[in-house]
């Protein structure tokens, strides 16, 4: 008893690249642009707040530090964040699904609610004063609570994310 036995053969090239690729099309999700603005928005708050920051100032010395620390501290995590998911694929796949993003949106969203509306009515008395370190606290102010909105768009996309899994 005789078989027909066909052979196939495939040729495979493996290439190795030491390039570094970048996931653009992340900034073209909901997330990637949530990321983009929030670390925009911390970028200008923290040159605000940091440029106005005197020591000697009693005045609004708890409310800047307050809003200065929370800025800072979510400015270096969304930006680590953003910049793992522009380097790498899964990672922007993968980092969406998990806790961290769900937890770490939430805390921010709380803090810097905390601290923008601690600087808004620690500086609301004194808007009339003709002070550009007042204007630029309730602008800082102000931006805060604008982040704070991102932060909180971030949460709830992170949610309805982490529940689907």
């Amino acid at each position: 008893m005789s078989h027909n036995v066909t052979v196939t053969r495939t040729t495979t090239t493996v290439t190795t690249t030491s390039a570094i690729l970048l996931n653009t099309g992340y900034l073209k999700t909901t997330s990637g642009i949530l990321k983009l603005l929030q670390l925009i928005l911390g970028c200008v708050i923290v040159g605000l707040v940091g440029h106005y920051f005197v020591r000697s100032s009693p005045l609004f010395f708890t409310a800047e530090l307050f809003l200065l620390l929370i800025a800072t501290t979510c400015l270096i995590t969304t930006t680590c964040l953003l910049i793992s998911c522009l380097l790498s694929i899964s990672t922007a796949t993968i980092i969406a699904k998990t806790m961290f993003e769900l937890v770490y949106h939430g805390i921010a969203f709380c803090l810097y609610l905390a601290s923008s509306v601690y600087m808004l009515v620690q500086a609301s008395p004194y808007q009339n004063y003709r002070d550009p370190k007042i204007s630029a606290m309730i602008a800082a102010g102000a931006l805060g609570a604008i982040n704070t909105g991102l932060y909180f768009f971030s949460a709830l996309l992170a949610f309805r994310i982490y529940r689907r899994v």
